[in-house]
């Protein structure tokens, strides 16, 4: 009785054989790169560094003279120094000099 692997036995399923090996070490190749680089820090950052809170509030590695003045405003909002209504009072000056540098309007 002659066994199945012995002969042209696998038919059409041969090529699928030899296509699933190759899929499978082109994937273990891919893995082993994927760790390597995981591991030794080489490779794009998915996010850039952190450089402090979008409104104003400075962190360890914020550049203090980096804030917009509108995230001035909204961190001193943020922490109680000025009211609602003085916060949109000066929202607008700022966005009324930002559409019309040269005009006079500054906030107080």
């Amino acid at each position: 009785m002659e066994m199945f692997w012995y002969g042209p036995q696998l038919g059409s399923w041969g090529w699928a054989l030899g296509l699933g090996s190759l899929v499978f070490w082109a994937l273990l190749v891919v893995a082993v790169i994927a760790l390597v680089r995981l591991f030794t820090g080489s490779g794009q950052r998915l996010l850039p560094p952190y450089r402090g809170d979008p409104y104003g509030e400075s962190g360890p590695a914020a550049a203090p003279a980096a804030a917009a003045p509108e995230q001035i405003l909204a961190g001193r909002f943020a922490r109680g120094e000025i009211d609602e209504d003085e916060f949109h009072q000066r929202m607008a000056a700022l966005r009324a000099e930002a559409a019309h540098p040269g005009s006079a309007a500054t906030p107080s």
